[in-house]
């Protein structure tokens, strides 16, 4: 993880974020003894971070970043959300509070973001951390790394942005196969997926996201901000949903948070061991 003299520390130390190339912001999530997993403290740092960056006029950008890095320290990308602040007794409206806000505010800032984006991925990037790496324009992944989706483990239906996301890279088939199965996958399958764009070996996953940040960097301002909202837009057209619809998804999603499978899914997690369902 490239570091300079001008490295920010957020989030007690959680969230880095740094200028490793001319045009471009990198942010890096340091919480190793948790493995990156995500919490209040740097999904506010990122949603901050990023609203002050989009704040950046075309003109000013070069010192502020026409390009994006996020990252993981110390060979991982992110376990996703950290399950262990949800504690047993207020479980629904905890776990509701946790997974919902302010991780969509992040994802949600980071998709918004004006600038072109990419995820480097140096280790195993998993729920939610992957749900953020797919928010991103672009990922380049180390070769050896396991990406997968477990919701299907925890007893948890995702939420229909977070599907979307995924439906818009992978299509429907690899969409089913990633949340129906709950397996992991490998960096090579996600590749052929187009899950990711390039795999790396380990010594050059870094070099290989800043080289194409960095060439986005230089590339035409109003060209990027431009084809980047067209884009979006196109996307953001194909997933509208009437309102009824919309509303059974998001009550499909509230059940599964007040649901004793869920409850077992986590202390299933917690204890390493087999989960026994219950259907309800």
């Amino acid at each position: 993880m490239t570091q300079t003299a001008n490295t920010r520390s957020l989030a007690d130390g959680k969230l880095l974020v740094d200028a490793p190339a001319e045009g471009v912001v990198q942010l890096t999530i340091n919480n190793p003894s948790k493995r990156n997993a995500l919490d209040h403290p740097i999904l506010d740092a990122i949603s901050e971070t990023l609203q002050e960056l989009s704040a950046t006029e075309a003109a000013e950008a070069d010192a502020r970043g026409r390009c994006l890095i996020v990252t993981g320290a110390r060979g991982m990308f992110s376990a996703g959300y950290d399950i262990g602040e949800i504690p047993d007794g207020d479980f629904e409206e905890r776990a509701e509070q946790l997974v919902a806000h302010p991780f969509t505010e992040a994802i949600e800032a980071l998709e918004a973001h004006p600038w072109p984006t990419i995820a480097v991925l140096p280790g195993h990037t998993i729920g939610g951390g992957l749900e953020l790496a797919l928010a991103c324009d672009l990922r380049v992944a180390e070769r050896t790394i396991k990406l997968g989706m477990p919701p299907a483990k925890l007893g948890l239906v995702y939420s229909h942005t977070g599907l979307r996301r995924f439906l818009d890279v992978i299509g429907a088939a690899r969409t089913r196969e990633l949340f129906l199965l709950g397996r992991y996958i490998d960096a090579p399958t996600a590749l052929s997926w187009g899950l990711v764009n390039r795999v790396a070996p380990s010594a050059e996953v870094e070099r290989v996201g800043l080289d194409l940040a960095t060439e986005m960097a230089r590339n035409a301002p109003l060209s990027q901000l431009g084809n980047k909202r067209v884009i979006a837009a196109l996307l953001r057209a194909e997933a509208q949903l009437a309102p009824d619809v919309e509303r059974e998804l998001i009550e499909l999603r509230r059940a599964s948070f007040a649901s004793e499978d869920m409850r077992e899914g986590m202390r299933a997690f917690a204890e390493k061991r087999a989960p026994r369902w219950h259907g309800r």
